[in-house]
């Protein structure tokens, strides 16, 4: 059908519908694979000298591109960690103060427990004061440049200071 009316539009035998033909005219012709489609599709702009798309390496890296990643991957990382927790709770043998006896009689240091509870909290910190970032932008305010910059160094800085203090908890 593409193929139809791709050949009518060319031959000006449906100028009566203009538009309608116009959208046909692009349209790839039923029976081509997808891989002679991507083939055109490159040939087309080699011919062209279009330049390909641009990647993350040609970006120069900024704030607010950091924190969009960083809240993505907090947020993933979170999600997985609260998962693995509730299904270890399911499988594992044991109570929950059993496994307090167990961590307790390691003896680990107050250094890597300290280290161990801002691991903990700095993601969740970041990712809370970052999501209500996001809820702010949601109602239309804090979009200009240098509001954007300064409630990111304030997301940072909260969320430091918050984990610090969970940590000397």
């Amino acid at each position: 059908m593409a193929l139809l009316l791709r050949t009518l539009a060319r031959q000006g035998l449906c100028s009566s519908r203009p538009r309608r033909c116009i959208l046909y005219t692009h349209a790839a012709p039923m029976g081509t694979t997808a891989k002679e489609e991507m083939n055109r599709f490159w040939s087309k702009n080699a011919k062209l000298n279009r330049p390909m798309s641009p990647h993350l390496t040609i970006y120069k890296w900024s704030v607010p591109m950091m924190m969009s990643i960083a809240h993505r991957g907090t947020g993933v990382g979170l999600s997985g960690a609260i998962s693995a927790f509730a299904v270890a709770a399911l499988v594992l043998p044991g109570n929950y103060p059993d496994y307090l006896d167990l961590i307790s009689s390691l003896s680990i240091g107050p250094g890597l427990i300290g280290m161990a509870k801002f691991g903990i909290a700095f993601p969740a910190s970041f990712h809370t004061y970052n999501g209500v970032r996001h809820l702010w932008w949601d109602i239309g305010k804090g979009f200009r440049i240098p509001e954007v910059y300064r409630t990111g160094y304030t997301v940072i800085g909260l969320s430091i200071v918050t984990s610090i203090a969970l940590m000397l908890l």
